[in-house]
């Protein structure tokens, strides 16, 4: 039974490759690049005809007032919904539609949705249009086959992951969208490989270090303190210290890749002195001795570590530099920080994708933990809904690089994963015990 469900989605499916290829492509070519926001409506409003046309009733929905929406770059985001024909639980795929900065090296059109050798190429095309035009598909192919379905499907495009998910998930989260009562079951269709169920993610702690010290004239920098040197010395000390000690640290959590299984600090940004001119500026700086320095670092750490901790040890590094060198002075502001999540192996969700898996590729499923943030934290913290994976096409690897895609018969195979899943929750396939615990 269970079999013959996932040949006749999988036959369905195929059907439909060149309506995904076609989706996804259409899905790139919407460049939502965030920051700013860009364009959060247009693909909003793509979606909302396409899932319209579906049976869907949709919701467009603006998160006013969250970090980053305004008049010019509104925070946009979609929920659309399908309920079935009889009561039942729900379902929801969860897919943020922001993509981060092109940068440099591309050797097709970054927002040209190519196709070529088997693959959708793009800014997004992995992380994460493939995987939300997979959902899609999943979704309407499942529905053809199984229109007398109990229970509902959902599926949500969301602003803002790339920074925070603060104007997306979160917002959505507060408002009750990912209540246990709402909703019963989540997919995020991150791209963690087609074979892969990513159970959770590794805590992440950003904060701003400032060094200070006394402007003087460049010519005599004896009559000044230049901060540039007092971060110097931070560097030096985590370079001899610090990081040293977090890469001795391990994690029980299958982090990928292996790398990751360690703590991990990488130092975002760096600035001291005078303000980066204007690009068409063609004079000199003024010789004057840095009285600041910033430093932002993006700290990420393992569920055996907490946040206290973390923090901890900036502060004991910061405060012995204090004690040990002349006229050193600090100021530490904490910028944000989530905790690491990790759903567990029997939730009902983990079971269902998990023997889709094996159902559709005959071999068993690999478990996983992001070494990066994402969704999942608002909907564990905020939503309090455990039952909660990412699931999706694409190689992780290939995020935020030049020349990032998404293999078309990945897509083809993760949706039909999607659906039999989709088949087994909604029948209550899997033990519902856990759900929302």
């Amino acid at each position: 039974m269970r079999n013959g469900n996932a040949e006749r989605l999988a036959a369905r499916i195929e059907t439909m490759r060149a309506d995904l290829v076609a989706l996804t492509q259409d899905l790139i070519r919407i460049p939502t690049l965030n920051p700013p926001g860009e364009n959060y409506r247009d693909i909003c409003d793509y979606l909302d005809r396409r899932l319209t046309a579906s049976g869907f009733a949709t919701q467009l929905l603006r998160a006013e007032g969250t970090p980053g929406d305004s008049t010019r770059y509104p925070r946009w985001n979609i929920v659309a919904r399908r309920e079935g024909r009889m009561p039942g639980q729900c379902v929801h795929f969860n897919s943020h539609t922001d993509v981060v900065e092109t940068g440099k090296g591309w050797t097709v059109d970054p927002f040209g949705g190519v196709v070529k050798d088997g693959r959708v190429y793009g800014r997004g095309a992995c992380d994460m249009k493939g995987g939300l035009a997979a959902s899609i598909i999943a979704a309407e192919a499942f529905i053809a086959e199984n229109p007398d379905f109990a229970g509902a499907i959902e599926i949500s495009g969301t602003a803002d992951e790339e920074t925070g998910g603060y104007g997306g998930v979160a917002w959505l989260a507060e408002k009750g969208y990912f209540s246990p009562e709402r909703v019963q079951h989540v997919i995020i269709p991150e791209p963690l490989n087609k074979d892969r169920v990513c159970l959770g993610h590794r805590g992440v702690w950003w904060a701003e270090i400032e060094t200070k010290g006394r402007i003087a004239h460049g010519s005599m920098p004896f009559l000044g303190d230049c901060a540039v040197r007092h971060m110097g010395a931070v560097m030096r000390a985590m370079e001899d210290d610090l990081f040293p000690k977090l890469a001795a640290k391990s994690t029980s959590m299958p982090v990928v890749p292996d790398g990751a299984r360690n703590s991990t600090m990488n130092i975002n940004s760096l600035h001291g002195g005078q303000a980066e001119p204007e690009a068409d500026y063609t004079g000199f700086p003024s010789a004057c001795v840095p009285d600041s320095a910033r430093m932002v670092v993006d700290r990420r750490y393992l569920i055996e570590e907490n946040a206290e901790e973390v923090r901890g040890e900036i502060v004991d590094l910061l405060e012995g530099l204090k004690a040990g060198r002349k006229d050193f002075d600090y100021a530490l502001k904490e910028l944000w920080q989530v905790s690491p999540t990790m759903t567990e192996r029997d939730a009902p969700v983990v079971v269902a994708v998990a023997d889709a898996i094996e159902t559709v590729l005959k071999r068993p499923p690999v478990y996983v933990v992001s070494p990066g943030t994402y969704d999942q934290k608002h909907i564990d913290r905020i939503g309090k809904l455990k039952n909660c994976i990412a699931y999706g096409p694409g190689i992780l690897d290939l995020a935020h690089q030049p020349d990032e895609y998404v293999g078309i018969d990945d897509m083809v195979e993760s949706a039909t994963i999607m659906a039999v899943a989709l088949g087994d929750l909604l029948a209550g396939g899997a033990a519902s015990a856990k759900v929302g615990k």
